[in-house]
């Protein structure tokens, strides 16, 4: 019997979805190690370890409800020598990083980054990643455990990890030592001129735009929809739209009810602030793109077509 570790992610007071859909995939995952999904919660709130109950324990570490690397990573450590897991799971996000990699360091574990999956087969643990943006899956042996994966969001659904009850609780020790990182505050970004995550629609641009002149056909478009144009990543590294348009892990998470992706490859970054949409559409030349994994409709063409196109259709 092989238990799965879920380290639970929360910030400004509340689970992120990333924590559901690895309880999701925790669930699976253990019907296949017939082990049972514990959860570690650090630094959360009684109402949280309610949250919980997809899991079979939860393991708590008192702590202060911000995030820091110097005292969740030993808190994790502590978690693993307690729980024993075949499996640890940990969200690929900006704190699953510092986390995974701390974990497997210090007690010489394998990692597999970007996963999409994780199975139990032959008494082998199996981690399917991503590599190059989305554009290559590899498989990797990561033995009879234990073992640690970093979860992609976005590949398993966060409603099917959200379970209501009383799972059994469990309090570690926090750290002794502190270590010598301190939480000061946190810095939100300004409010911007269009609030993305208010929009029902919106007409997302990535690199396929090709300059920035043609923004303006976006915003075209976008005005016929009575839309906002929101953007990937590289377009606000260009300086071409402020950073309150950028979707994206490093940008916003956004949730309309149609989601158009102009020229968007579909990095997985990208996909995780827009994956809640309830219809995506996806226009890119590349046959290939990963957008098209999560779009629920797509064309591959060139995406000034189907502007003109559309906008005069509207």
């Amino acid at each position: 019997m092989g238990d799965i570790l879920v380290v639970a992610e929360h910030l400004n007071g509340a689970l992120a979805d990333i924590t559901f859909e690895m309880l999701a995939h925790a669930k699976t995952l253990a019907g296949q190690t017939q082990g049972q999904v514990v959860a570690l919660l650090v630094g959360g709130s009684g109402e949280m370890t309610g949250q919980l109950g997809a899991a079979a324990k939860v393991l708590t570490v008192a702590a202060d409800g911000n995030f820091n690397p110097a005292l969740h990573a030993p808190a994790l450590q502590t978690a693993v020598d307690a729980a024993k897991p075949q499996v640890v799971l940990v969200g690929s996000t900006s704190m699953g990083m510092d986390l995974a990699s701390a974990l497997a360091a210090a007690r010489n574990l394998p990692l597999a980054a970007y996963c999409t999956q994780v199975t139990a087969q032959g008494g082998k643990i199996l981690a399917t990643s991503q590599l190059y943006g989305g554009k290559l899956l590899v498989t990797s042996d990561l033995g009879a455990g234990p073992c640690v994966a970093a979860m992609l969001p976005g590949y398993a659904s966060a409603d099917a990890g959200k379970a209501a009850g009383s799972p059994a609780s469990e309090a570690l020790p926090a750290p002794a030592d502190p270590g010598k990182v301190r939480f000061k505050r946190l810095i939100l970004p300004e409010k911007a001129d269009v609030d993305i995550q208010a929009q029902d629609v919106l007409v997302a641009i990535g690199r396929g735009i090709g300059k920035k002149e043609d923004i303006a056909v976006a915003e075209e478009l976008a005005k016929a929809l009575g839309a906002a144009v929101a953007a990937s990543r590289p377009i606000i590294d260009a300086g071409w739209l402020p950073k309150a348009r950028q979707v994206g892990k490093s940008g916003l998470k956004v949730k309309p009810k149609v989601y158009l992706a102009l020229g968007i490859s579909g990095a997985p970054e990208h996909i995780e602030g827009m994956k809640g949409a309830g219809t995506i559409i996806a226009v890119n030349t590349d046959k290939n793109a990963p957008i098209f994994d999560v779009a629920h409709y797509g064309m591959v063409s060139d995406l000034f077509d189907v502007c003109e196109a559309l906008t005069d259709k509207l």
